[in-house]
């Protein structure tokens, strides 16, 4: 199997593209893939100041990697959560990886913001990964915003945009359908997000990280219950292997024409956003954001103790 760019030995194979790549033509395929993305949906400039969401996973580390490479200011945050072995291991990752790679990082730690996860899962009694994923949000969200960076780019790849998009097509879910894609503009106290890694799959991700010799955390989440969308990306990749390049023509083709049908449809939103009186971002609830609630139950449990 030879390189299609210049018929050197192949390294990797993608049917998608009926493509085969050396290694160094293959990691130029994800450069222009991801710049192609960025441009396409207009997500940042080199003017940008980026602040990459980093777990020390393939994704993440992959994305801050490679934007440093094309010259953007990218920042690395990491968010400590205080999950036994697993953080302690994860963020060891992070911040070997930046440093041999002189790349910028910030962590911030839940433990010294009272909201440490295991804490959090026994005051709350009930699964901790949608509590989690609200106070990773809220957190990515406020960094960003208070440190001045105009971005807040993560890492999820096209497998993972597909099976959102898939999911949330199953149960109509008009909310968001209606901003989903690669972009969510700023919009007051919250700063622009962005998906840079939104043309390429998880086996191109994983390919990028092994020949540039990045290794990543793998040990799963000892709270997760599994992998989310695992179903769903099971049929998705079993369509894909019958119709290669399908993912993508399913993805480009929601963002650039089926979007615009979910966008003025009328929906309950709920309530309006008001900022939070104790922290001061926006939330819909009808006092404090979910953030100082989950913070005052801990608070509430420490002092009963």
């Amino acid at each position: 199997m030879k390189c299609k760019i210049c018929k050197r030995d192949a390294v990797v194979k993608l049917r998608a593209h009926n493509a085969a790549f050396c290694r160094d033509c293959f990691l130029n395929f994800f450069s222009r893939q991801v710049q192609r993305g960025i441009e396409q949906e207009h997500l940042c400039t080199k003017e940008d100041r980026i602040l990459v969401a980093v777990s020390g996973g393939k994704d993440s580390l992959s994305l801050l990697f490679e934007l440093t490479r094309q010259g953007y200011d990218a920042t690395g945050l990491f968010i400590d959560l205080a999950i036994p072995a697993s953080s302690e291991s994860a963020r060891a990752t992070v911040e070997d990886f930046c440093a041999r790679q002189g790349l910028k990082l910030h962590i911030c730690e839940m433990k010294k913001e009272g909201l440490a996860i295991p804490d959090v899962k026994a005051a709350l009694k009930r699964p901790v990964c949608s509590v989690c994923g609200k106070i990773k949000r809220h957190y990515f969200n406020r960094i960003a915003m208070e440190g001045g960076y105009t971005v807040l780019a993560t890492g999820h790849n096209l497998d993972d945009e597909v099976a959102r998009l898939f999911s949330n097509t199953l149960r109509w879910d008009i909310s968001y359908l209606s901003c989903d894609g690669p972009l969510l503009p700023a919009s007051g106290k919250f700063v622009r997000k962005i998906k840079p890694l939104w043309r390429l799959t998880e086996f191109e991700t994983a390919n990028y990280a092994f020949l540039t010799g990045i290794e990543p955390h793998i040990a799963p989440c000892p709270y997760s219950p599994g992998a989310s969308f695992t179903t769903l990306k099971a049929v998705l990749q079993r369509l894909e292997y019958a119709m290669p390049g399908r993912k993508l023509d399913f993805y480009q083709g929601f963002i650039h024409r089926g979007r615009k049908g979910f966008e003025n449809m009328e929906q309950d939103r709920g309530h309006p956003l008001h900022d939070c009186p104790e922290c001061g971002y926006p939330t819909s609830g009808e006092d404090i954001c979910g953030v100082c609630r989950i913070r005052h139950q801990l608070e509430n449990r420490e002092a009963e103790a």
